[in-house]
């Protein structure tokens, strides 16, 4: 006998499939800041009242990021070359371990006789290696051409747009190399504008602080931090220096660093000026 078998076709249709979306990583929280550097670094050019000494672009990051007090260090100092923030101010702040590390060093270094662009890349390269062992972040700064704020002669406006290219070219070299973020001042807008610039022309005003610190905020969040409090450009909390203020400063301090700095600057800036005037006379 035979049994007869009846086959079912069932048709299963596939469920569509689900788009797998990425996981959006979260911002990483700064709690420990640290910045390294010369007289800029300090906050020169931005005042607090009641002369409570300078604010500038590390307070600014600071608050930015919502670094507490205590996760706050500068041991930044007037006049230093980037030599000083590796044996002066690195160990301090490895010893601060901290997330972030702002540095602002290099200008002092084209200003002296013993200017040495291999010299200053190698130290720049030892202060990155030390700091990322704790595990921070890095951000160096490439600079502008500073002869267009001081409004030299133009013989002495080559001679220091001479050494800013020869400084920047060191650390454009080990940027690259290391892969640290950096930032480029020259192209920060208004850098060359008046405003940004305190009545000596060597540092940055209350605002000029404020750029420093919204492009370093910028930065930082590209990096993957994260800027609860983004850097405002309107100026609040600093001084507007008086004009006698303007006067007592470039009279004490401004003449008298200007000469030494000239007396160093000037053996070179002449072999530039020959140059230009042998070129001028072929």
């Amino acid at each position: 006998m035979v049994v007869g078998v009846t086959v079912i076709s069932v048709e299963v249709t596939p469920e569509p499939s689900r788009p797998v979306l990425a996981a959006i990583p979260t911002p990483q929280r700064a709690r420990r800041l640290v910045v390294l550097g010369d007289s800029t670094a300090v906050g020169l050019g931005d005042p607090l009242p009641r002369r409570g000494g300078w604010r500038g672009v590390g307070p600014l990051v600071a608050a930015a990021l919502g670094v507490e007090a205590g996760g706050y260090l500068n041991p930044s100092f007037t006049g230093a070359r980037m030599r000083c923030v590796l044996t002066r101010q690195v160990p301090a702040a490895v010893a601060h371990r901290p997330d972030v590390a702002l540095l602002v060093a290099g200008m002092n270094d084209t200003l002296r006789p013993d200017f040495d662009a291999a010299r200053i890349a190698a130290d720049l390269t030892e202060v990155v290696h030390r700091l990322r062992e704790t595990g921070t972040t890095v951000l160096p700064v490439r600079f502008h051409d500073h002869s267009k704020v001081f409004r030299l002669p133009p013989s002495l406006k080559r001679a220091l747009s001479a050494r800013v290219a020869e400084l920047n070219a060191a650390i454009d070299d080990v940027v690259a190399r290391e892969g640290v973020p950096c930032l480029d001042l020259d192209r920060l807008p208004g850098a060359y504008d008046l405003t940004s610039w305190s009545v000596d022309r060597l540092h940055p005003s209350e605002l000029g602080h404020r750029m420093l610190a919204d492009g370093f905020t910028r930065l930082l969040a590209e990096a993957g931090f994260d800027v609860p409090e983004p850097v405002s450009l309107t100026c609040s909390g600093g001084v507007e220096p008086s004009a006698a203020g303007h006067f007592g400063w470039l009279v004490l301090k401004g003449i008298p660093w200007l000469w030494r700095r000239g007396r160093e600057f000037l053996p070179y800036a002449a072999v530039i000026m020959a140059s230009s005037f042998r070129e001028r006379n072929r």
